[in-house]
């Protein structure tokens, strides 16, 4: 998806090229460091950054997903929670989710089935190490790289992340 009218030309530092998607929480978008790394980086929404109960939270999602970061998530690269419109970059994972995957295709079945099982028990233990409670899995949070399944969105904002 392009960028909007609105829409800012770079956050932090980081070019934006174009919007990845937008949830209830935030816009998504596909930037560029400097160096040219690709990222994506999620913005929060005007009416939560003026909300003081949901800039705690979001603090406490970038530190969650920064302690989760394995081969099998998204790692954060830089993040400012205390930005007029909070933000976290991580890491950009090129590919289908499973949404779009199965919506184009119909389900996975045999050799893509068991990777994507296998991977996603491999992410889900590696955020479960990190102490933090995945609570958005879903087919949309998926990422099917050419490298194995990425879970992404691994620390939603706006919720609790962390195991009592």
């Amino acid at each position: 998806m392009a960028l909007r009218a609105g829409d800012p030309e770079s956050i932090g530092g980081y070019a934006l090229e174009r919007r990845l998607g937008r949830g209830g929480m935030g816009t998504v978008y596909l930037a560029r460091s400097p160096s040219g790394r690709r990222l994506a980086l999620k913005v929060v929404h005007q009416q939560f950054a003026d909300d003081d109960e949901f800039r705690v939270r979001f603090r406490q999602e970038v530190a969650a997903a920064r302690r989760v970061s394995g081969a099998f998530t998204a790692a954060v690269v830089d993040a400012d929670p205390e930005a007029v419109l909070p933000w976290m970059a991580t890491s950009y994972v090129p590919g289908r989710t499973l949404a779009e995957q199965v919506a184009a295709d119909g389900p996975l079945r045999g050799a893509e089935l068991r990777r994507l099982a296998i991977g996603l028990v491999e992410a889900l233990r590696d955020i479960h190490r990190a102490g933090v409670v995945h609570r958005d899995l879903k087919p949309a949070n998926i990422v099917l790289s050419d490298e194995g399944p990425r879970v992404i969105d691994s620390a939603s904002p706006g919720r609790p992340t962390t195991r009592p």
